[in-house]
């Protein structure tokens, strides 16, 4: 951790983390056309945003920067993997950590790590099945595309809504906060799967206004003192692999996690690799029934 790493955590300590972010969606969903216009101008050329892969490229047609910040991508612009036994990317974004979960612990940074039970809300029943298993963790920048998608087809088991800090994620923050995914406000999905159960982990961070899911709509806010889950045993949604499954409104991270002996990671894959949306991340290695994973051959167009 470097001296400049440290002063730009220090001062987050002392901010009200969900007054801003409260004060930042009211800027962000406001419809005022010459505010909007000029935030999402100011943006698309200070990250570089790419609106030629936007499904609608003129930012007079967004209702608010909120609506620009989550746009669609054309038809075409993030084609799945189409491997066998296929893991696909969820996001945009850049590769903070991926590897192994071990002794229960996911690496954040050099030199820190936290524990799989406190990112999911405190639960060693919920943690267990993930012991020996795999993560990803993956941090969305302003300029990428906001929509997260799922890995893998699934059946969605339980949400959990685990309330906390808006620390930045950023890179810098990342290696400076000790547990930063672990105390930050997330919404926790997790899903059975052909290799088991995965979860998807949403993390908030200062100036995101909220999450949301497909099948609950917005989860946060409300801010809350308190875990709080949903169970899905009856009528619960099953998401096929490249559907849409929920939204940061403004940016942040997703970590995924499986469990031991089911999915193997692209060799290739590192922290700080960019990564697409759609593009072959693993593969599954074993069935929730301890049998190779069913083929699964999907095509599908994100938009």
């Amino acid at each position: 951790m470097s001296i400049k790493e440290t002063l730009i955590a220090l001062p987050q300590y002392l901010l009200p983390h969900h007054a801003l972010s409260v004060l930042m969606s009211k800027f962000t969903h406001s419809q005022n056309k010459v505010w909007k216009n000029l935030f999402i101008k100011q943006v698309i050329k200070h990250y570089g945003v790419n609106m030629a892969e936007a499904l609608e490229q003129s930012i007079d047609n967004y209702a608010s920067f909120n609506d620009f910040f989550t746009r669609a991508l054309k038809p075409g612009a993030r084609p799945l993997t189409v491997e066998n036994h296929a893991v696909a990317c969820p996001a945009d974004g850049v590769i903070s950590q991926i590897g192994a979960i071990t002794g229960g612990s996911l690496l954040q940074a050099k030199g820190k790590q936290f524990t799989a039970t406190d990112l999911l809300g405190g639960s060693n029943e919920r943690a267990e099945p993930f012991n020996d298993g795999v993560f990803s963790t993956i941090y969305l920048s302003p300029k990428d595309y906001h929509r997260l998608h799922m890995p893998l087809t699934g059946t969605l088991r339980e949400m959990v809504h685990i309330p906390g800090r808006l620390f930045s994620v950023n890179a810098a923050t990342t290696n400076a906060v000790l547990g930063l995914f672990a105390r930050n406000e997330r919404v926790v999905a997790i899903f059975d799967t052909e290799a088991g159960p995965m979860a998807l982990v949403l993390v908030g961070a200062i100036f995101v206004s909220s999450i949301e899911t497909v099948w609950h709509g917005v989860v946060t806010p409300p801010t809350i003192d308190k875990v709080r889950s949903w169970g899905y045993q009856d009528n619960a949604p099953t998401l096929n692999i490249g559907d849409e499954m929920g939204r940061f409104n403004m940016g942040s991270t997703v970590i995924v996690l499986f469990g031991k002996d089911k999915v193997q990671w692209q060799p290739e894959l590192a922290a700080g690799q960019v990564v697409k949306l759609g593009e072959l991340m693993g593969r599954c290695v074993r069935s929730d029934s301890g049998g190779m994973a069913k083929d699964s051959k999907w095509w599908r167009i994100f938009g």
